[in-house]
């Protein structure tokens, strides 16, 4: 599950001003770093950047450093390389080796920066959160096509166990949903997506409301057009397979549920049906292992219709989707 840095959106060529660079210039040749060992070109800090990695035997450790640049200077990918002789301010020297050491020391990538993309969203990611992965991207896909299928907008949709805020942020800013209710369980992932919230709320459509607690028990008074979740689906038994960069890092809240791995998705399968309106979707990502145990969960409850299991970009089966019965 290594995450694929992709481009900051903010930003282009040139914006040095912003992004914590300046032109090297006439001024500034042959003063070479600032400081004992500090690089003083972007140049000069990526070499820097590339040792510390290549050193912990980080893969593609050049690449690397060039993602950890542009992620501290939110600039797209690219900048770092075509902008070599830029100066590059303090700040983005200490952001940048604090990244680095994080990486080095086998955090994940978006661990290490402190931030993440999703979709067309960049989002603040700590240990308190699941990093968002490409997969749920596809979750929000399917959501959004069905809610345009159904050629009307509003409704209210509820993203159970949010933790960063990217379901739910990324509903409220593509969809045409009324509201979007975030629920989870921890405080620590509440205030994450708070802050995300905050941070992308000129891209909103729709208002975010967050709520504290497990699953759906916050939303009981509710009536939703839309319940989404990508819940916990690893088996405990199943910890030592997963990578390290998963296993030691990513909240255990997240990612384990259960003996079997079953135990969030067939309670919010079993949930869900109180909480959604007459012909509501259903909407889960599963683990590819378990998605046949999950729809016959959802077909034995009896309450839903139109349940099919769908596929990520990969070939696996990834999503669950049910429609709420009228009766």
């Amino acid at each position: 599950m290594r995450w694929r840095w992709r481009t900051w959106r903010r930003g282009s060529v040139g914006e040095g001003a912003r992004c914590g660079v300046r032109g090297a210039g006439r001024e500034n040749a042959g003063r070479g770093t600032r400081g004992a060992g500090r690089a003083s070109t972007v140049g000069e800090l990526l070499d820097e950047l590339e040792r510390v990695l290549g050193a912990a035997s980080i893969a593609e450790a050049r690449a690397e450093a060039r993602d950890i640049v542009a992620a501290v200077t939110d600039m797209p990918r690219f900048w770092p390389t075509v902008n070599k002789s830029e100066v590059a301010e303090e700040a983005v020297v200490d952001a940048a080796r604090r990244a680095a050491a994080r990486r080095a020391a086998g955090a994940p990538f978006a661990y290490a920066v402190g931030r993440a993309a999703f979709r067309h969203l960049t989002l603040d990611v700590d240990e308190r959160v699941l990093i968002p992965r490409q997969e749920t991207e596809g979750l929000v896909e399917l959501v959004l096509e069905w809610a345009a299928s159904e050629g009307r907008a509003g409704g209210i949709a509820v993203d159970v166990g949010t933790g960063s805020g990217a379901i739910a942020l990324a509903l409220a800013s593509e969809g045409r949903f009324e509201r979007v209710i975030a629920t989870d369980v921890s405080a620590g992932a509440l205030a994450v997506a708070r802050a995300n919230a905050e941070r992308v709320a000129p891209a909103l459509r729709a208002p975010v409301e967050l709520r504290s607690g497990a699953l759906l028990a916050p939303v009981r008074d509710v009536r939703a057009r839309v319940v989404v979740s990508n819940p916990p689906y690893i088996a405990h038994h199943e910890a030592r397979s997963l990578p390290a960069g998963v296993r030691d890092w990513e909240p255990p809240v997240a990612l384990f549920s259960g003996a079997e791995g079953m135990a969030a998705t067939e309670a919010i399968i079993r949930d869900a049906a109180e909480v959604l309106e007459p012909g509501g979707l259903l909407a889960l990502e599963v683990d590819s292992r378990r998605a046949a145990l999950a729809a016959e969960a959802a077909l034995a409850d009896g309450r839903y219709r139109d349940v099919a299991v769908r596929l990520d970009l990969a070939g696996r089966e990834r999503f669950l989707m049910a429609r709420r019965r009228d009766a």
